[in-house]
């Protein structure tokens, strides 16, 4: 669905390209994760990843998952919130729980 709540189709959403909401490159969608019971997109497998983002977190050949329920808007390009937040919370907490 788009942000008005009208229906898309949902390979429409393969091959856009995701930033968060402060405008930083995540991702591009590859795929997307469906709750067929609801009949509902419940994430989007996302490859061609930013490196600064995820260089030390995903190999080369792998993707992430991000759950829909990030997705912000859907246009042109997908916007989602708080992962950048989040990794680098995430990898700040690592480096201070981290003994030297």
């Amino acid at each position: 669905m788009t942000a008005d709540g009208a229906p898309q189709e949902i390979t429409s959403l393969v091959g856009r390209e995701v930033y968060s909401n402060n405008g930083v490159f995540v991702g591009e969608v590859e795929d997307v994760r469906l709750d067929l019971g609801e009949e509902a997109v419940t994430g989007i497998a996302l490859g061609q990843l930013n490196d600064e983002l995820f260089d030390s977190r995903v190999g080369i050949s792998e993707g992430v998952m991000v759950p829909y329920r990030w997705v912000r808007a859907v246009g042109d390009v997908i916007l989602i919130n708080d992962l950048v937040e989040r990794l680098q919370t995430d990898e700040e907490e690592e480096s201070v729980s981290q003994p030297t």
